[in-house]
C-alpha cells in the first residue's frame, strides 16, 4: 500500500509498504493532495521507509582497476628506449669529436675553424637534410617513418614548412655567424632549446592560455623564456671554455636574459598562420643579440 501523509509544519512523507497493494483514492483527497503539494516549496524531502535496491553502475568497477603489469613494462620499455637512443646519440657525438681532435694533435688531418672552407663543410649535414625535407615533402619518395616522426598530422606537406625552415636556419646561422660570434649560438639555442620544449611543456601544462593568443599557454611560454636562457648560456660557457669566445659574464647574462625575453614574447604573438616560429624566433634572436652583442 502506498501512503502520502502531510501535516502543516512538517515536510511530506512517503511511505511505501510492502507487499505493494493497488491504490485507491478519492476525487476530493486527490485534489486536496494537489493543493498540498503545490504549497509546498520544491526543497520538499521525501522520506523512504524502504529505501530503493541499489541499481548496477553504469561503468564496471573492472575500468578503475589499476594498470596492469604488462602495461608498466610497456611504457617502462618505451622510457628505455628513448634514453638509450639519447645516450648512444651523445656517445656517438662526443666519439667523433674526440676522433678529430686526436687526428688534429697528431697532424694527421689539418684543422682550421676559422676558414670559408670549415664553414662550408659544417653546412653539409643540415643540407643534406634539407634536400632531403625537400624530396620527401613533394613525395617524390615516400619514407613513412620521417613522416610520423616529423610532421604533427601525417601530412607531407609539413615537411615543406616548420622542419624545413628549422634546417634553412642552421645552415644560415653556419655560414653566418660560425663559432665566433655569439649572435648564431643564441639564436639557434631559442630556436632548439627555448622553443622546443616549450612546445612540450605547452601541449602537457597549457591549460592556462595567454589571454592575447588561446593558441599558447603561460607555462610554454615561461618554459620558452627559461629554457631558452639556461640552453644559450651553457652553449655560450662551452665555447667560450674551447677559446672561441671572450665575454664578460656579468653584463652576457643580461643580454641573454633580454634575448630570451623578446624571443618568447615573439613566440606567443598570434601570427603563426603569417609566419613560422622557426623563422620568427630565431630572426628575433638574431637581431636583438646582434644589437647587444655588436658583433
Amino acid at each position: 500500500m502506498i501512503h502520502l501523509s502531510f501535516t502543516p509544519h512538517h515536510l511530506p512523507t512517503f511511505a511505501i509498504l510492502r507487499p505493494p497493494l493497488r491504490l485507491t483514492a478519492t476525487a476530493s483527497n486527490t485534489t486536496a493532495t494537489i493543493n498540498i503539494l503545490h504549497s509546498f516549496p520544491s526543497s520538499s524531502r521525501l522520506h523512504f521507509l524502504y529505501p530503493p535496491p541499489c541499481r548496477p553502475l553504469r561503468t564496471p568497477l573492472s575500468s578503475f582497476a589499476p594498470p596492469t603489469c604488462a602495461a608498466l613494462r610497456a611504457s617502462a620499455g618505451d622510457v628505455l628506449h628513448d634514453a638509450g637512443a639519447t645516450a648512444l646519440v651523445l656517445a656517438g657525438a662526443y666519439v667523433l669529436v674526440f676522433a678529430f681532435n686526436n687526428l688534429t694533435q697528431r697532424n694527421l688531418i689539418h684543422q682550421n675553424s676559422n676558414s670559408n672552407q670549415a664553414r662550408c663543410f659544417a653546412t653539409l649535414v643540415p643540407l643534406v637534410n634539407c634536400l632531403r625535407l625537400v624530396v620527401h615533402g613533394f613525395q617524390l619518395v615516400d619514407d613513412d617513418g620521417l613522416i610520423k616522426s616529423v610532421t604533427r598530422e601525417g601530412n607531407p606537406k609539413e615537411l615543406l614548412r616548420g622542419p624545413l625552415y628549422y634546417v634553412l636556419i642552421l645552415i644560415i646561422c653556419a655560414l653566418a655567424f660560425w663559432r665566433e660570434s655569439p649572435v648564431g649560438v643564441i639564436s639557434l639555442a631559442m630556436m632548439c632549446g627555448g622553443d622546443g620544449i616549450a612546445d612540450i611543456v605547452g601541449r602537457k601544462f597549457g591549460s592556462k592560455k595567454i589571454p592575447y593568443n588561446p593558441s599558447k599557454s603561460w607555462a610554454g611560454s615561461i618554459s620558452m623564456f627559461v629554457f631558452g636562457f639556461l640552453v644559450s648560456i651553457g652553449m655560450l660557457y662551452y665555447y667560450s671554455a674551447l677559446g672561441f669566445m671572450v665575454l664578460d659574464w656579468p653584463l652576457t647574462v643580461q643580454r641573454v636574459a633580454l634575448v630570451s625575453m623578446v624571443a618568447t614574447f615573439v613566440e606567443s604573438l598570434p601570427i603563426t598562420k603569417v609566419i613560422d616560429d622557426n623563422i620568427s624566433v630565431p630572426l628575433a634572436s638574431m637581431v636583438t643579440a646582434f644589437l647587444s652583442f655588436g658583433y
